[in-house]
């Protein structure tokens, strides 16, 4: 497992990508050690918050001197990391969790599939598995609010999928699979839960094999409080029932050994 260091965290940068979509790197140590799929637990200045926010994180710069956060404005957290200019300090734990099983997609027909908010971690993997197998990434998005969709297109083929089709496919990403005739060996997926049931679904009735990364309200972010927990189809060897916590067990893991 790798090793998780807390400590503070220099803005490089931070621009507004969407309407609440903030772009945030930052220049730190953890990035040497991050995986594909794996978050970090950002600290706010204000004493009466005392966990981290969890953040997932989108990219590692090429020397591994920075990370990329791509996050949304959704309560005074991540508020008040929406305010934080070049040159500012932020605290940080990480690297958390587990990543994407990348040898797992090796020389295969690969699926990327993200929906909102889910769509920056798997920017990463889509860097990281270019030229290593068939890629393609297929994104759901809000309406217009579309974000990433040129730094994708780097290295994958992009689909997109919007809730009134104002971009690409109007509906969810299994549609923009159906209507645009995608096939695959193995999926990657992050977003919201209905999503992940969806794909889940899809995965297992078309022999599909699937990875999901679980979005949830975490509290230590460290196993410790079991505030984050999910289903499983196996005991789990820690709480003794069938149940996983998301922020060290996951937030990937593999469809078939989740109820959902």
């Amino acid at each position: 497992m790798t090793k998780k260091i807390k400590k503070e965290a220099k803005v490089i940068s931070q621009k507004l990508l969407a309407e609440g979509i903030y772009d945030l790197w930052l220049e730190t140590e953890i990035a040497e050690n991050t995986h594909p799929g794996q978050f970090v637990g950002v600290y706010t200045v204000n004493k009466a918050a005392l966990l981290p926010r969890p953040i997932s994180v989108c990219e590692v710069n090429e020397d591994r001197t920075a990370i990329r956060l791509v996050y949304r404005v959704v309560g005074t957290g991540t508020a008040e990391f929406s305010l934080y200019q070049p040159g500012d300090y932020m605290m940080i734990l990480g690297p958390l969790g587990n990543g994407f099983p990348l040898d797992k997609a090796a020389g295969k027909r690969v699926i990327l599939m993200g929906g909102g908010i889910g769509v920056p971690p798997l920017l990463e993997t889509a860097k990281k598995l270019n030229g290593a197998a068939d890629v393609k990434a297929v994104m759901g998005y809000r309406n217009s609010e579309v974000f990433l969709s040129d730094d994708f297109k780097k290295y994958v083929d992009l689909y997109i999928a919007s809730d009134d089709g104002s971009v690409g496919t109007k509906g969810n990403v299994i549609d923009a699979i159906k209507e645009n005739k995608i096939d695959c060996d193995v999926i990657f997926a992050c977003g919201p839960m209905p999503m992940l049931k969806g794909i889940k679904a899809y995965a297992k009735e078309n022999g599909i094999k699937a990875y999901l990364s679980l979005e949830e309200k975490m509290a230590c972010g460290v196993g410790a409080c079991l505030g984050c927990i999910c289903k499983t189809k196996e005991t789990d060897n820690h709480s003794h029932v069938k149940n996983a916590r998301i922020c060290t067990d996951g937030p990937v893991f593999d469809a078939d050994d989740l109820d959902m």
